[in-house]
């Protein structure tokens, strides 16, 4: 493609492409012309062709195929491009790379359809609309106190988990009509695994060292074997999928490494499922279970992890119960963690595991700081001459992620702040819940009635605030958005402080800020919109009582106001003298009853006594008016 340079290094900015993995599809002949130094051209169709808006679909192989013309862009030497991307995943972890002509070599559907992109984890190539239903087993909780693993529960679980995942093809509710088509056409499951470091852990095996090895594959060919015996099984008893011909699917690269027994089923019973088996990352699955993620070695025994809740220290379960019973001294050599792995025995695992698993697999080699851009490139083709369909890449130190070491000290130490007490993640990156619950005040101000809505998250720490007062249109309201806006980002951005000490620095800045005018009497005197905006906040954090004239307009959730654990007395005396110094002599202004209804800014004067009446605007302190 003309901009693949672009894309290779758009990731070097941590600001752009936010939210999204990027890997580069490169085919077979792409690595055969780095292997023998050639050129390699970037090309595009021609778009003025007769058949470009109709035809063109992203397959540049099929569009050539039909002698249809493309236009050269330039020409560069392939390692020049290898070596680009081997620098920029150096430097910040992307691109990562999916070598999708081997998806498609390897693929059970090879003669119906075309593998043109992958999931957004790359553990499932897909076709046109194609989509799969995931789950995984926990490998760590068939191991016994003994150390002994369960291979006779293991085959049980394979077999249900084919059963439940075929259900759930039919019983889902598709999005659109062309996914549902596919889906039931070749109905494509993906049983993985998580929990396999762990496994390792509780076996007292060493993740990565020859003797894991043997059992990985043995794990790994009981799960691939069970999954289609079961599929059969399936077929048998409800039809093969729609689109399987037995005779081209017998001769697809991955079937053919199957046991005799099993293609003798297939040959005379068909098969339920396509594609049965992926390895997902199980992120979240993982932490639900609390085992290690997917088929990833342990990332740290003890680290700091930021997610839309906070940031908290979070500690290996095994790790926590050997050092509670043994001391952290002595720990067996099984205890290894993603580091300790050279990159090459990272991709040994992945290699071995992708030998037994039709689609593919997400999965992280990471490799310490002292890794070189050569050493990228070795690593990235050993993952392609061992069979791997992609590969993900992580220097330590290149980025930030979610996940954050802990040393020893550091990790023993108890925090000053409370778990919860951040709802930011790295890299000043928000991510808005779905739902979130808050309050609505309703407050005179001296441009009219407020409402003033606070929103928390669901740890209770403020992340954002509404404003509406005055027509929607008026300056008044156009401002009032604005203070909005800036306060829930300010709200929301990364730092040292927690969400509630960012609102009380903004509520320190605001109350008491006065224009010409004021409304209302002692505590419930309002000098301004800001001032309104943080007696909003402070009723919300519990710092300010109001009398019955104010309202809460609207509450859902649990409701809750107060500060924290970790709010001080120092900030509320703060609050306490910031509020004696704005209330001030009393004053009354002639129109606050008739600028509390209507009330809009008037440009000439300032005052907000701007009235919409009869078509018109006219201010009722100084006379302008405008039609």
């Amino acid at each position: 493609h003309p901009d693949i340079e672009e894309f290779i290094t758009v990731k070097q900015d941590f600001s752009k492409i936010l939210g999204a993995n990027l890997s580069v599809c490169v085919s077979d002949k792409f690595m055969q012309a780095v292997k023998q130094d050639k050129d390699w051209q970037l090309i595009f169709p021609v778009t003025d062709h007769p058949a470009y808006d109709q035809e063109w679909d992203g397959d540049i192989q099929a569009w050539q195929a039909k002698g249809y013309p493309v236009k050269v862009y330039r020409t560069i030497p392939a390692r020049k491009l290898w070596d680009l991307i081997a620098e920029s995943a150096w430097k910040s972890a992307e691109p990562g790379v999916v070598f999708l002509d081997r998806t498609n070599k390897l693929n059970n559907t090879w003669y119906f359809e075309k593998n043109i992109c992958t999931n957004p984890c790359g553990e499932q190539p897909l076709p046109a609309w194609g989509v799969c239903n995931l789950s995984s087993i926990n490998l760590a909780a068939l191991v016994d106190s003994k150390g002994e693993f369960d291979f006779d529960l293991l085959k049980q679980l394979v077999g249900v988990g084919i059963r439940f995942l075929d259900n759930a093809i039919d019983l889902e509710q598709y999005l659109y009509p062309e996914i549902r088509e596919q889906q039931l056409k070749e109905r494509r499951t993906g049983l993985g695994t998580t929990g396999l470091a762990d496994a390792l852990i509780k076996m007292r095996v060493t993740y990565g060292s020859p003797e894991s090895l043997v059992l990985i594959e043995k794990i790994y060919r009981t799960i691939r074997d069970q999954a289609y015996r079961t599929s059969v099984e399936l077929a048998r008893e409800r039809g093969p999928f729609p689109a399987f011909e037995a005779d081209k699917y017998l001769q697809g690269e991955f079937i053919k490494q199957l046991d005799d027994d099993l293609k003798q089923g297939i040959k005379r019973y068909g098969i339920r499922n396509a594609l049965l088996l992926t390895q997902a990352p199980t992120g979240k699955i993982s932490l639900l279970a609390g085992v290690s993620s997917g088929i990833e070695p342990v990332f740290s025994y003890s680290y700091k992890q930021t997610d839309r809740l906070g940031t908290r220290v979070v500690y290996h379960p095994l790790y926590k119960q050997w050092i509670d019973q043994h001391g952290e001294d002595n720990l067996p050599e099984y205890f290894v963690v993603a580091d300790d792995l050279t990159p090459e025995e990272h991709i040994r695992v992945q290699a071995l595991i992708q030998k037994y698993t039709d689609s593919s697999i997400s999965k992280t080699v990471n490799a310490p700081r002292t890794h070189t851009v050569e050493d990228v490139k070795k690593l990235y083709q050993l993952a392609y001459e061992t069979g791997c369909k992609g590969v993900s890449y992580m220097r330590e130190g290149s980025r930030q992620g979610t996940l954050e070491r802990q040393d020893k000290k550091s990790a023993s130490e108890p925090s000053d702040k409370p778990a919860d007490s951040q709802s930011e993640v790295s890299g000043s990156v928000f991510v808005r819940p779905v739902k979130v619950s808050g309050a609505t005040y309703k407050i005179k101000t001296p441009v009219g009635t407020a409402f003033i809505t606070v929103n928390r998250d669901q740890v209770g720490n403020p992340i954002e605030v509404f404003i509406n007062i005055g027509r929607a249109g008026s300056d008044i309201q156009a401002m009032a958005e604005a203070l909005g806006r800036l306060i829930s980002k300010s709200l929301k951005m990364d730092g040292q402080l927690t969400a509630e000490q960012k609102a009380m620095v903004i509520i320190d800045q605001f109350l008491g800020i006065g224009g010409r005018q004021a409304v209302g009497f002692g505590k419930q005197r309002v000098h301004s919109l800001p001032d309104a905006i943080a007696k909003a906040l402070s009723m919300d954090l519990g710092l300010l009582e109001w009398g019955a004239e104010t309202q809460v307009a609207a509450v859902s959730g649990n409701g809750k106001s107060g500060l924290s654990n970790g709010a001080s007395q120092a900030k509320q005396d703060l609050f306490g003298m910031q509020q004696s110094q704005g209330s001030g002599q009393l004053t009354l202004s002639v129109n606050a009853d008739r600028l509390s209804r209507a009330g809009d800014l008037c440009p000439e004067c300032g005052n907000a006594s701007m009235i919409y009446e009869e078509g018109c605007v006219k201010c009722y302190s100084c006379g302008f008016s405008r039609c």
